[in-house]
């Protein structure tokens, strides 16, 4: 750097131009070439750090309208999916999606798909009542009868509280219909069981008052 300083003070005479000339003929020489190597270095090693993997990841192959079915947390940690837009078990979870409320024959069963959240539970209500509790990997279940018209909602909860309900109006079933129907077929049968009887007595009796007219004339012949 000293040779430097002289070589400037040496060619100085020469004038603005030249130490404007001077100036740009030594700069590379003011950075060690080292210096530079060692900074082009460590610039790279730096950009490989902050560059993250390529490496994609798929979505889990998971149907949230499945029952008994492992969750999309237990299927991201095994095999390194995706579960997308899940919240997490410190916020509550969002509602589930009631997909159908309907008679099976003996009680009402209905059916939903899980939210896209951490869920622990899921809570029916009838009637703004609570029925009945399922676990987190149930996706229907039965609530007994309900004999009157009534809201029945279905609830996702988790330790941080519970989702909106997801709800659907019952109309219960008319009960009358099977056995108005029942006692209407067994008045007919006993009807058509009652015109038999009497056509096989009318039957037979015509059968016997015909077998005395011919005996009559016989006799009345001989």
């Amino acid at each position: 750097m000293y040779s430097i300083f002289n070589d400037f003070k040496k060619t100085r005479i020469g004038g603005t131009s030249f130490i404007l000339f001077w100036i740009l003929s030594h700069t590379d020489s003011l950075v060690n070439d080292e210096d530079y190597n060692r900074y082009e270095d460590t610039t790279t090693r730096s950009s490989k750090t902050l560059i993250p993997s390529r490496r994609t990841l798929k979505q889990c192959d998971y149907d949230p309208c499945l029952e008994g079915q492992t969750s999309c947390f237990e299927l991201a940690a095994s095999s390194n999916c995706l579960c997308l837009g899940i919240t997490l078990n410190n916020v509550p979870p969002e509602a589930p999606k009631l997909s159908s409320v309907s008679w099976n024959g003996s009680e009402v069963v209905l059916q939903w798909c899980t939210p896209d959240s951490f869920v622990t539970a899921y809570v029916v209500t009838v009637g703004g009542q609570e029925r009945r509790k399922f676990g987190e990997d149930r996706r229907s279940g039965g609530v007994g009868e309900v004999g009157n018209i009534a809201e029945v909602c279905v609830v996702a909860v988790n330790d941080a509280g519970a989702s909106e309900g997801s709800c659907m109006m019952y109309h219960p079933r008319d009960n009358s219909l099977p056995l108005t129907a029942g006692l209407i077929g067994g008045a007919l049968g006993f009807l058509l069981l009652l015109l038999l009887a009497v056509m096989l007595w009318r039957h037979k009796r015509q059968r016997k008052q015909e077998a005395t007219i011919s005996m009559h004339n016989t006799a009345e012949t001989r």
